[in-house]
């Protein structure tokens, strides 16, 4: 197998981090709300500009209005999104992505893209898994 640029190898060192994400003490609370399922999808339909709540809940399948609060008022304390109140009656409420947020899109627009390259290969392993375990 040949060792690809910017892909750690099984077994290879990793760079020390200043704080370490696997470490008891680090505080994963915010690692677990930039990676959670929604929030993933949440950056991306971000990623393409300003929305409404309404167009995200339509853009996001299967969120509910619910979740869909919870995850924009957990991004937005965490200053990765940002929620801008228009002066009009009614008020029109927007949600985009702080530079912060931009940032972190990009990576996880990498996530995303290697999950659209390798889905039917997982999806064959699976296969080939389930029908060995029955």
């Amino acid at each position: 197998m040949v060792p690809m640029e910017g892909v750690s190898q099984v077994g290879a060192e990793r760079p020390q981090l200043a704080v370490r994400v696997l470490d008891q003490q680090c505080p994963r609370a915010v690692f677990d709300r930039v990676t959670n399922r929604w929030a993933v999808l949440i950056f991306d339909a971000l990623s393409d500009g300003p929305r409404r709540f309404s167009e995200l809940t339509a853009e996001v399948s299967g969120i509910s209005e619910k979740m869909l609060a919870q995850n924009l008022r957990i991004l937005v304390r965490a200053g990765l999104i940002e929620r801008c109140v228009a002066p009009t009656v009614p008020p029109q409420v927007t949600y985009s992505l702080t530079t912060l947020g931009s940032d972190l899109t990009a990576t996880l627009h990498l996530l995303v893209d290697w999950v659209d390259d390798h889905i039917e290969p997982m999806a064959q392993a699976r296969d080939r898994y389930d029908a060995a375990a029955s």
